[in-house]
């Protein structure tokens, strides 16, 4: 039967919007079971708490569990493997952090490209570092550190936290912007880093908020935040930025997927989680743990990774450093 030219061109609109609905309704019903957020770092440190705590938020928010997956290992690059490589569905996510940005340079062969492979859904916290020296160190600001370190070659000693880590990577920019000398001293992790610089035994550390009692207690003085604006918890202590022009480095966490997966579905999660970045109670829980709420659209956040990457790239390059 010939259908009438009016009906044949209506059906053939119909059948060409199933697509659009069908993406539509898939996202109206997602998730309709557990989610699996995966987190290449160990359950306890500061990545898994907030995993948990937005977890917690869209598993409320959306009915169904978000559960957190840990998955340590390759400074975070199993997980992130493991993602890219999983079903574009929106039932496997991936927690980021500045490791990921590092890794895509630092790391000569990685199975999986980051940027291509990894969608960006959401931008979720950020925090300073910190510049600490020893209470006793002569300079008490940073133009005089710049100043002492370039009338001292080879005398300051920068403890820092494996090669390839956020805290080592922030020297490393520090040094390539100002081009002070500093012997890297590596450690196994912030404690014993700050030990060391307690005794005197090294004499800068750029370090995470877990200083932040030492330098309370006036047994280390902080130079400056490594933010592009002030800490809520050292509302004193001026930014790097403004004694060296253009230098940022902070600390982070957002949420991806696996590239493909659809749109619908990640600006629903983009929305969720940007709902509880404005929500009292979560607001409240990251200002105790010095971070503030990092909202961003997909697009945005993802602009913000291509240039960390960028950045990272650079530095890396500049202190020719690689995975050990």
């Amino acid at each position: 039967m010939k259908l009438p030219r009016r009906t044949f061109l209506h059906l053939a609109a119909g059948a060409a919007a199933l697509p659009a609905v069908s993406r539509l309704a898939r996202a109206q019903t997602y998730p309709t079971r557990p989610v699996h957020l995966i987190v290449g770092l160990a359950a306890g440190g500061g990545v898994d708490i907030f995993a948990r705590l937005i977890g917690q938020w869209l598993s409320e928010r959306l009915g169904q569990p978000f559960i957190v997956d840990n998955r340590p290992g390759a400074s975070m690059n199993i997980a992130a493997e493991l993602v890219a490589k999983s079903a574009p569905d929106g039932y496997t996510l991936l927690e980021l952090a500045p490791p990921n940005t590092i890794n895509m340079t630092l790391y000569d062969k990685l199975n999986f490209n980051f940027i291509r492979d990894i969608a960006p859904i959401a931008s979720i916290n950020r925090s300073a570092f910190v510049m600490v020296v020893n209470s006793s160190f002569p300079a008490k600001t940073v133009p005089e550190f710049i100043a002492y370190a370039k009338a001292n070659p080879g005398k300051i000693n920068m403890a820092s936290t494996g090669i390839g880590s956020p805290l080592h990577m922030s020297g490393e920019l520090f040094r390539m912007m100002t081009g002070v000398e500093m012997v890297d001293v590596t450690y196994k992790g912030v404690a014993p880093a700050l030990t060391d610089l307690l005794t005197g035994q090294v004499q800068v550390l750029f370090a995470d908020l877990t200083s932040l009692g030492y330098i309370r207690a006036g047994k280390l003085r902080a130079l400056a935040v490594t933010t592009a604006t002030r800490s809520e918890v050292l509302p004193d202590v001026p930014v790097m930025g403004d004694f060296v022009a253009g230098y940022e480095a902070s600390s982070w966490q957002g949420m991806g997927a696996p590239r493909n997966t659809p749109v619908e579905i990640i600006d629903k999660l983009n929305r969720e989680i940007n709902a509880g970045l404005a929500d009292p109670g979560i607001k409240a829980r990251l200002a105790e743990l010095g971070y503030s709420p990092f909202a961003s659209s997909p697009a945005e956040f993802g602009k913000f990774l291509a240039e960390d990457t960028e950045k990272w790239a650079k530095v890396i390059k500049f202190a020719a450093v690689k995975a050990e």
